[in-house]
């Protein structure tokens, strides 16, 4: 798996020479022409090599000086196909007509293509990001899902296709595949990356965020990404973690509690502060205030495509939009106002913990066998809902076992201090890697 950083230094390799830049794009066109026959990852493009070559001699003239080139330059993406980009169409995993979802590129294709980078092409979705799964597989299993809803993304970072892939969450759509495939995956706090240009799900929810095989690799993404990030903090030491007990921790499966005590176990030996606190006791009021808002939302947003293209949409995603339309607008705005309160009441204990990250597993158990869901978001939605930054780290696993991970939720606003505490935290269960 190529790494934007690290031992095999590709970023700092193609912003030196132009000919590498090439030399990448064959290696990206020719893995995915070998391997993504099985895995679907990317939505199928004929000319992918040639439009490729054409993006890169663009990027080069451009920046001709290598001295001046932006972090990514050269660096092959894969988007998300709810991400309008400029020569390629979105489909949303849907049979809705191209034209119709139409729009304008999003602001985080202009800054990825800003920064340098080439757009790979657009991966697989779970249908309109809801809940149809598209064809993709786990790459390390594909008798498996990769998770859902930006599938291809995940799976392609795993696959080794591209080093650097965009997805959206709106419950756990880049965590849960980041963990299902064994990649990092980060959703930064809701708002810090702009969402003009994606196709909505839930506007209260919908984050972008992003893959790659590493922290490093997120880490030098993340900041071309969000707005307002703050570079050169003080150094962030070890975290206080805190492991949410209670009704939301029970949701995970025997296998992922054993992964996550033996995690657990492994941080307290090498000397982290590891607290347990009581929290999200009102499991339950958040999951169903989550549902009404998601649900009201995406009817809303579908309302006018729906209408004209009925037959396009599959009947996951039908069901889904009628049961928004159960949802009337009083009932809309009082969960509103509860999901305000829930956030207050959070925020207030969160602060009086002391915690600086909340650590738990990323889903319920490793990836389900088969294709035809994308496996439960639980693991996700309180920390989507409160619209906090999340991430999901690679960790050790029996030989023979899918990944699993180990998720990191920092506090509304701070991904920087995420990042880095999580910085901390990898660098110990890298040792339980090797």
């Amino acid at each position: 798996m190529e790494k934007l950083v690290g031992h095999r230094p590709l970023a700092a390799e193609l912003s030196r020479d132009d000919a590498q830049v090439r030399e990448n794009i064959a290696r990206t066109c020719d893995r995915v022409e070998a391997v993504d026959g099985e895995i679907e990852a990317f939505v199928s493009e004929p000319g992918r090599r040639e439009r490729l070559l054409a993006e890169a001699e663009a990027a080069a003239s451009r920046w001709p000086d290598p001295t001046a080139r932006p972090a990514l330059y050269g660096i092959p993406v894969g988007i998300k196909d709810i991400v309008h980009v400029d020569g390629l169409p979105t489909l949303a995993g849907s049979g809705v007509p191209a034209e119709a979802l139409a729009g304008p590129q999003a602001t985080v294709v202009d800054r990825l293509r800003d920064a340098g980078a080439l757009v790979a092409g657009k991966t697989v979705t779970a249908e309109f990001a809801v809940l149809a799964p598209g064809p993709t597989r786990n790459p390390h299993d594909t008798g498996h899902t990769p998770g859902g809803s930006s599938s291809g993304s995940a799976a392609a970072v795993a696959a080794g296709m591209v080093p650097l892939a965009i997805g959206t969450q709106t419950v756990g759509s880049v965590i849960r595949p980041g963990a299902f495939c064994g990649v990092a995956a980060f959703k930064p706090t809701f708002g810090r990356i702009p969402v003009d240009g994606v196709i909505p799900n839930a506007k209260s929810f919908d984050t972008l965020g992003l893959y790659a095989a590493d922290l490093a690799g997120i880490a030098l993404a993340a900041p071309l990404l969000c707005d307002g990030w703050r570079a050169g903090l003080p150094e962030a030491g070890r975290p206080v973690l805190g492991v949410p007990e209670g009704p939301y921790l029970a949701e995970a499966g025997p296998e992922a509690t054993e992964a996550f005590a033996g995690h657990v176990g492994l941080l307290e030996a090498a000397g982290f502060d590891v607290r347990r606190v009581d929290v999200l006791d009102d499991f339950e009021h958040v999951r169903a205030t989550q549902f009404r808002v998601n649900r009201h939302e995406l009817a809303a947003a579908h309302a006018v495509w729906y209408a004209a293209h009925p037959e396009g949409y599959r009947e996951q995603t039908v069901k889904a939009i009628g049961e928004g339309l159960e949802i009337d607008v009083a009932e809309y705005e009082s969960a509103l106002a509860a999901r305000e309160a829930i956030r207050a009441e959070f925020g207030e204990r969160f602060a009086a913990s002391g915690v600086d990250v909340w650590i738990a597993p990323p889903a319920p158990g490793t990836a389900p066998e088969g294709i035809a869901t994308t496996g439960s978001a639980v693991m996700c939605l309180p920390w989507s809902f409160l619209g906090m930054p999340a991430l999901t780290l690679p960790t050790a696993r029996p030989e023979g076992s899918l990944p699993l991970g180990l998720q990191l939720v920092g506090a509304f606003g701070a991904d920087e201090e995420l990042l880095a505490f999580a910085a901390e935290v990898e660098a110990t269960l890298d040792v339980q890697r090797r």
